[in-house]
């Protein structure tokens, strides 16, 4: 099968022709890819997932690369291959990782990014630098703003609008200066112009999906604040979005903070690696905030416009309405995310469960 031919539109001789800008991607050799990533070498290995690996790399004038490279090569890995490729080639944002190029030969599908020296926020957090404690309170602060401002442009300001589909911990990179860069759009879906929502094949991951996802496969917009107010869970508590109270029974994080915040026990809630060394107004913002983004209830959710502006805490009305919001009156407001897990992983095209690379996780001494 020939790649989509909508990714090879002209060259640059072409482009320069008609006077027209050059992309900020190219297209790279199979070759080229080989000798920055010594062959594919497992030692450059950054990380593992279902769609196949992700390699750093060198190019001959010094710069560092990061080389996504499927897996097995079928129509259906072709089809994402080629989404995630058009929508980076789409989307410029400091916030969003950004497209350096990719390499469709035979049956090679590569995307090559920058590389990002600080690796994941799912390194930190659970993963190979979770001992190291190098996220404090003013990295998370700007980490959970940073991603908000990347998921506001896909949203708000890509044309057509984007759903990332699956924003989590190990899709946010973090830059050498721990600046927040949303990554992997396989999963990503348009949105044409007047359309409230897709319906589709459910594809995510477990404790972060959104229950009206999980359950019948319509996603917009309010499918990633869902899945972004976990993630802030897990910025502020250190904790993984499902805990595992025994063999059969998992509690999702909102369940466990919506009632110590109900009780504004914000300090329990507080990851201890901080050491109690936080901004309490901030840490508890971050919290309701998130909490809010991940009701079951769709349609009282914010928008990601509303969750930038409530993180920065501009507004002291609608923070002040924040903290007054029903939700908190009763810690029965939460419905039970696991009956909207489990229904979708019979039906689902790929649910995974968030967990570390295979490269990550040999080096990281925790189950």
């Amino acid at each position: 099968m020939a790649f989509c031919p909508i990714f090879c539109c002209g060259n640059g001789s072409d482009r320069k022709g008609r006077g027209k800008k050059q992309p900020p991607w190219r297209v790279f050799s199979l070759k080229e890819l080989h000798s920055a990533t010594n062959n594919f070498n497992y030692d450059n290995k950054l990380g593992e997932g279902g769609f196949g690996s992700v390699y750093w790399g060198q190019l001959w004038d010094g710069s560092q690369i990061a080389v996504k490279r499927l897996k097995v090569w079928s129509n259906k890995a072709d089809m994402e291959f080629a989404v995630e490729v058009e929508i980076l080639a789409r989307v410029r944002h400091k916030n969003l990782l950004s497209l350096r190029g990719y390499c469709a030969e035979g049956q090679e599908r590569l995307i090559v990014y920058d590389y990002m020296p600080n690796l994941s926020l799912l390194s930190h957090l659970h993963g190979q630098h979770s001992a190291e404690s190098l996220l404090d309170w003013n990295r998370r602060i700007n980490i959970a703003i940073g991603s908000a401002e990347g998921i506001v442009y896909l949203h708000n300001q890509a044309t057509p609008h984007i759903i990332h589909r699956d924003v989590k911990a190990s899709n946010v990179l973090l830059d050498s200066e721990f600046q927040a860069r949303v990554a992997d759009f396989g999963f990503a879906k348009l949105i044409p112009d007047g359309a409230t929502h897709v319906t589709t094949r459910v594809k995510g991951t477990l404790g972060y999906l959104a229950p009206e996802y999980a359950m019948l496969g319509k996603a917009n917009e309010s499918c990633d604040v869902y899945s972004f107010g976990i993630l802030l869970l897990e910025l502020a508590s250190g904790k993984k979005p499902l805990e595992k109270l025994s063999s059969s029974v998992k509690r999702s994080i909102n369940d466990w903070a919506l009632p110590l915040a109900c009780e504004q026990k914000f300090s329990e809630i507080a990851d201890p690696r901080l050491n109690g060394d936080y901004v309490e107004e901030e840490l508890k913002r971050v919290v309701l905030v998130a909490l809010i983004c991940a009701q079951s209830q769709p349609e009282k959710r914010p928008n990601m416009v509303e969750v930038v502006e409530l993180l920065k805490g501009e507004s002291k009305d609608k923070v002040s309405q924040l903290e007054n919001n029903e939700l908190f009156k009763s810690p029965l407001a939460v419905g039970n995310k696991n009956d909207g897990i489990s229904a979708a992983e019979g039906s689902s095209d790929f649910i995974s469960e968030e967990k570390e690379s295979k490269h990550e996780t040999e080096e990281n001494t925790e189950p």
